[in-house]
């Protein structure tokens, strides 16, 4: 059977999808691809591509702006492209989770119990619908009896295929009422199954054939708008992953100045456009990103660049606000360096040549992002000010 075209917009993962999208189906990756970019030509695909990966890093219960379209079903198959050449298995975990429990979310408020009917026929699994819901069991809670009543049967066989990975013990068979093969659930817990089922479509396995990959990787990152996705994933990844034990709150204040904070590399970049030098693109870009990272007002970052030879204002505050619409996060480390725009080594900067003791690791630990440079050089700061200030207060108190 093919369920109604709205509810694969919800639930993109239901094989209906191979009817309605079959012409999908037969296309190269590459080719489907560069067709969604040039479909939605405005950014959004970007940008909710974006919101899934940071809210999974962030690992948030749902998903920002999550709508139920068209392109609902591009951001899926394109997620599942990115997670497949990524190769990384804490991401593809991340991304399962939160995708999955938006997908939770969703079915918990669909009111209408015809849609869960409907994908579960589907999935091709051994469900009834119960109309009127029958009473199955007796929940003793204290001196509470409450009768439990369902609508919703599942065949025992299909029941531990999608409780497989789910170790509850309360999830176990024996614990569940069974009769003539069948499973009584609860609306609430045959969702917590389907969310599982979703969760393991998108986990994917690292795989060990790298020249594939990377083979595979290389014809995407030819289509300038993938790349900018791609990368923009990675540097997002850099910055969650890292346990940074010396945070401290940056970003811009009105009177205040951080540029004594900033690394080499935006201290290069902001002294070549004080001298009215031209900076190349991805100058441009990294040192945008970074400033909106610190929440730099958009004029204030246009004024920066106004000391360019190119400079034309009208031009730079478009560039300027569409990034900022982009939300992108600004360049690791080790993208700077594969970029030649790391200063390291021609400034000799100890922080960046050495890091940072850990104490946690009881070891030196080498900085990974921009942005913890600067955390650290104020942690340093506010370390050296509160020192200072005990040694005066010390000296009054004689």
């Amino acid at each position: 059977m093919s369920i109604p075209i709205d509810l694969l917009k919800h639930y993109p993962w239901l094989p209906s999808l191979q009817v309605y999208y079959s012409d999908i189906a037969t296309k190269d990756p590459t080719a489907f691809i560069e067709e969604a970019f040039l479909k939605y030509p405005d950014g959004e695909l970007e940008q909710r591509i974006s919101k899934i990966f940071k809210a999974a890093f962030n690992n948030l219960e749902e998903i920002k702006g999550y709508k139920a379209d068209e392109l609902n079903i591009y951001l899926y198959l394109i997620v599942k492209i990115l997670l497949y050449v990524l190769n990384n298995k804490p991401i593809s975990n991340r991304v399962a989770n939160t995708y999955s429990k938006q997908t939770y979310k969703e079915l918990i408020e669909d009111n209408d119990d015809a849609n869960l009917y409907d994908i579960c026929k589907d999935l091709k699994l051994k469900f009834d619908f119960l109309d009127p819901p029958i009473e199955y069991g007796i929940n003793l809670n204290k001196e509470k009896r409450e009768i439990l009543k369902t609508s919703f049967k599942i065949h025992f066989t299909d029941y531990l295929k999608l409780a497989a990975n789910l170790h509850d013990d309360y999830r176990k068979l024996v614990h569940n009422a069974l009769s003539e093969g069948y499973v009584y659930l609860q609306k609430k817990d045959l969702i917590r199954l389907l969310q599982e089922h979703v969760r393991r479509k998108l986990i994917v396995e690292e795989v060990k054939d790298d020249n594939n990959i990377e083979k595979f990787r290389k014809d995407l990152l030819k289509i300038r708008e993938f790349k900018e996705l791609y990368g923009n994933i990675l540097n997002n990844w850099e910055l969650k992953k890292e346990d940074f034990e010396y945070s401290f709150k940056i970003g811009f204040k009105e009177g205040s100045d951080l540029s004594n904070n900033f690394p080499p590399c935006i201290q290069d970049i902001l002294r070549r456009i004080q001298e009215g030098m031209n900076i190349v693109h991805t100058e441009r870009l990294f040192l945008v990103f970074f400033l909106h990272a610190l929440n730099y007002p958009i004029e204030n970052i246009i004024d920066i660049f106004s000391n360019l030879p190119d400079f034309d204002r009208k031009k730079t505050k478009y560039q300027v606000e569409f990034a900022k619409k982009k939300e992108y996060t600004p360049h690791s480390c080790s993208t700077l360096k594969s970029l030649n725009i790391c200063k390291a080594n021609e400034s000799k900067d100890e922080i960046c040549l050495e890091g940072y003791y850990s104490k946690k690791l009881d070891a030196q630990k080498k900085l990974s992002h921009p942005l913890f440079y600067i955390q650290l050089k104020q942690y340093r700061n506010s370390m050296k000010n509160k020192a200072i200030k005990t040694k005066i207060e010390k000296k009054d108190e004689r």
